[in-house]
């Protein structure tokens, strides 16, 4: 299998009704690129009507997201990787503009940002929890993300072939997020247009459950990526939770000399003994993160800049 200039990729699940539009559209917008639509298992005709349109059809059986981009990066070579939601709410006309960027501006990641007016394009439960989540990511690993759970992206060959593709679901968009905020990768936001989906197509993302998902893989990339403070903040509280058990019980020594409290005392030492564990665990999860993350960065390293892959 050859290596493409530019590639698009469209993840898709039940899109009969719009996937044909959208690899027109991306046709219409890089006449020269591969489009490839990876179809998750739909129940519609999403497979043939993708190919009526001219795509390169594959399956990935694994259910989720994250198993079908893990599956499109490890199969697919190319110097430019558009990556894109099949449900023509994505702006395909602005996929030429952030491949230049990519290539002009030496960048690894493009976000586009989703702007829209339209109130059902982009409701206000997911646009409160995309502030509040991308707010978490910013805050931990750096404030240098938009719109975290953006399903347009575009890629360098480098950041894709040095990216792990862990999630399984929509938490893979925080991943390709925190990825490159830990390697400190050359990033930007491009604002694009968001529209409501295609009449008849339904929407996959359930608010309240995935919200969820992302934030337990959140609070999984901390603690896989700064262990040390997310151990020292375990050990913190269970020393103040010691403290908080034991001071009545020493207070009441110190007043009666009396201390008949033996369960107590057994109780926060061994919260204060965990305490220290978790502590000494994070410092040790720290220099094995350290290796990781100089793995990731050499396997980068391995690959041209975007603008020198001619």
């Amino acid at each position: 299998m050859g290596r493409e200039r530019v590639a698009v990729l469209l993840p898709a699940y039940d899109e009969e009704g719009a996937i044909a539009k959208v690899v027109g559209d991306f046709r219409a917008a890089l006449p020269d690129a591969a489009i490839y639509v990876y179809d998750n298992n739909s129940r519609d005709g999403t497979i043939e009507a993708a190919r009526a349109a001219g795509a390169i059809v594959r399956t990935e059986p694994q259910q989720g997201k994250g198993h079908v981009v893990r599956r499109m990066f490890a199969d697919i070579d190319a110097d430019i990787f558009i990556l894109c939601d099949a449900d023509d709410t994505y702006e395909a006309a602005a996929a030429p503009a952030m491949a230049a960027r990519l290539q002009n501006e030496n960048l690894d990641l493009i976000t586009g940002v989703r702007i829209s007016d339209q109130k059902e394009a982009y409701r206000p439960g997911h646009r409160f929890g995309n502030r509040m989540l991308t707010g978490m990511v910013r805050m931990i690993f750096g404030d240098r993300a938009k719109d975290m759970l953006s399903g347009y992206r575009v890629m360098s060959r480098r950041f894709v072939k040095s990216f792990p593709a862990l999630s399984r679901g929509f938490e893979i968009e925080t991943e390709l997020t925190v990825h490159a905020l830990e390697l400190q990768l050359p990033m930007a936001d491009h604002d694009t247009a968001y529209s409501e989906r295609a009449e008849g197509t339904e929407s996959k993302l359930s608010t309240f459950r995935d919200g969820a998902r992302i934030g337990a893989k959140i609070l999984t990339l901390v603690k896989d990526e700064r262990p040390l403070p997310f151990f020292s903040l375990v050990a913190l509280g269970l020393v103040l939770l010691a403290l908080v058990i034991a001071t009545p019980r020493l207070i009441e020594f110190l007043n009666t000399g009396l201390f008949p409290f033996v369960g107590t005392a057994v109780l926060a030492t061994g919260l204060v003994m965990v305490g220290v564990i978790s502590l000494a665990t994070g410092l040790i999860l720290s220099t094995v993160t350290q290796g990781r993350r100089e793995m990731k960065r050499l396997a980068y390293l391995r690959h041209a800049a975007p603008g020198d892959d001619q």
